[in-house]
């Protein structure tokens, strides 16, 4: 099993949210600082930056390999479109490793948006 931060539209109640169909919720979590998510249109993307004092609310999830291969392919792993890596997380998930998908593509003309996305 791996432990997934996710922060936009796969989301519990946002219209992805069935990629995580049979796996576990395991509760609210937000990143330490120096994440912001950035407005792609109709979903978000996660970058790191140094400058931000506020992190990225989302949720964490236990997941399967299935579960784990499928959201890789959701996310565009293989085409470039996200990376998958180890993201820090504030208390109670500050330990052990939790994954989420970071955003490769330029960011140029992207805005900046707070810490929580909606839908």
């Amino acid at each position: 099993m791996t432990r997934i931060f996710v922060y936009g539209t796969l989301k519990r109640g946002c219209k992805n949210h069935r990629q995580l169909a049979g796996q576990t919720y395991i509760g609210e979590g937000r990143t330490a600082p120096g994440y912001r998510l950035y407005d792609l249109g109709d979903y978000p993307g996660m970058v790191t930056d140094p400058s931000d004092t506020s992190g990225v609310t989302g949720e964490v999830w236990s997941v399967d390999a299935n579960a784990l291969s499928r959201l890789d392919a959701f996310e565009g792993v293989h085409e470039g479109l996200y990376r998958r890596a180890p993201v820090a997380l504030l208390a109670p998930f500050d330990h052990g490793t939790i994954q989420s998908y970071f955003y490769l593509l330029d960011l140029v003309g992207r805005s900046k948006i707070g810490p929580t996305w909606t839908e």
